[in-house]
């Protein structure tokens, strides 16, 4: 007998046609036949600014493989603070008063809330749950307040205690709490001032988007091939938490020795800074090519020797596992990363490539200089061990078949309560 359809609604600040791993999740149940609703702002990540192709045809952005999109009004990011901070609070007033008159008197099996930060983006979820007696999915994706913290934005104890007491009310009115590092689970623990059942703290990690699952072999526009130069690729924000004054340091004392070039793919708040420090110490060997769409990734990723995941060195971050580790591993090509924590040991335990710690620009340098005398047999063999390890630990569909699980629980679990 085949199981019930479920009927999800899935609230995220950020959807498409912002590029977001939530997408894959929405295409896989809309695919499985599951009825999804997706509860969003309006797309302006990372630009700031709401996408033109949005304001043109509003209308083409309804619905993404089946899930019926509803937009509420928010505040653009821009490029200053003040406009973050009201693009934050725009979002969860709105989707917690507009979005829940719009999905008035609809009924869900569950509400999946894609927590990246601010966490005060959950409210929407915790209300729209409490209006229609549905259990409520908190993937934890960045740990609060301690992020605050460590970018800065908050120093003051007292504000920092005022966040947390907010954090621990959405923790415990959630149903489900899911984390994407196993070393989280200690620190959300904390904010649950109330037990929260081992079977509702769930380990659930991030997966790589689907455009590098795919086997095909396409050239890539942006580099061309250079035989005998190690080509190192690094793809995704700049910013200040990817600790790139060690990047830099590391590439200028390789410069003349190796034969390497590093490049570096995207933008971001450092990515100002990153072409003054090229062109100031006359880094021939590190190029930036500025922002390309994730459909050239796969065909880029390809081309290199390594794939470059760094990080700033702090606790906190630590305990994270970014996104790209996930996608560089389903890549199948070796890591090289300047990390610690989670992500260093996924690195290590997967065989994928070379860890060191993060910030130590030496030790970048020794990893980068190990790997570029290994053989091409060394580094592809490194390539499938992560891409096995992936297949393993992190396939999109497999953590999606015990989201499903999950989700069934929880409704049967619902019905049998009331």
């Amino acid at each position: 007998m085949a199981e019930k359809k479920l009927r999800v609604l899935l609230v995220t600040q950020y959807f498409w046609p912002e590029n977001m791993r939530i997408n894959d999740m929405v295409r896989y149940f809309s695919e499985k036949g599951h009825e999804v609703t997706v509860l969003t702002g309006l797309p302006n990540y990372p630009e700031g600014e709401v996408f033109d192709s949005y304001r043109k045809e509003p209308e083409r952005f309804q619905s993404y493989h089946g899930a019926e999109i509803v937009r509420v009004p928010l505040v653009p990011r821009g490029n200053r603070k003040i406009g973050l901070v009201l693009n934050y609070l725009s979002f969860f007033i709105s989707a917690s008063t507009i979005g829940a008159y719009k999905l008035r008197g609809r009924k869900y099996d569950a509400i999946f809330m894609n927590a990246v930060s601010p966490i005060m983006a959950a409210i929407p979820a915790i209300v729209l749950g409490r209006l229609k007696r549905t259990p409520v999915f908190v993937w934890v994706l960045d740990l609060w307040p301690e992020s605050l913290s460590f970018v800065g934005v908050v120093k003051s104890p007292r504000l920092l205690a005022m966040v947390g007491k907010m954090v621990s009310w959405i923790y415990n009115r959630t149903d489900y709490l899911l984390v994407q590092s196993r070393a989280f689970l200690e620190d959300v623990k904390k904010y649950c001032t109330k037990p929260i059942p081992a079977d509702r703290l769930v380990y659930f990690p991030s997966w790589a988007e689907d455009n590098f699952s795919s086997t095909e072999q396409v050239q890539s526009n942006l580099i061309q091939n250079q035989p005998g130069v190690f080509t190192i690729v690094y793809a995704g924000n700049l910013g200040e938490t990817q600790g790139f004054p060690a990047i830099l340091d590391a590439a200028e004392s390789l410069s003349g020795e190796v034969a390497v070039r590093w490049i570096i793919v995207g933008d971001g708040r450092m990515g100002e800074w990153i072409a003054e420090q090229v062109a100031a110490r006359g880094l021939k060997d590190v190029h930036l090519l500025g922002r390309h769409p994730l459909e050239a990734m796969p065909a880029l990723f390809a081309e290199a020797d390594a794939l470059l995941v760094s990080l700033k060195a702090n606790e906190i971050i630590a305990k994270t596992i970014p996104g790209k580790v996930q996608t560089y591993l389903a890549s199948g090509r070796p890591v090289l990363g300047a990390v610690d924590g989670e992500a260093a040991k996924v690195i290590n335990e997967s065989g994928a490539g070379l860890a060191c710690p993060s910030g130590d620009a030496a030790a970048l340098s020794r990893i980068v200089r190990s790997m570029a005398s290994m053989t091409s047999e060394q580094r592809e063999a490194m390539g499938r061990a992560g891409r096995q390890y992936y297949e393993d630990h992190f396939a999109r569909d497999k953590l999606m078949v015990t989201l499903e699980s999950l989700m069934r629980k929880a409704t049967l679990r619902k019905k049998e309560v009331s």
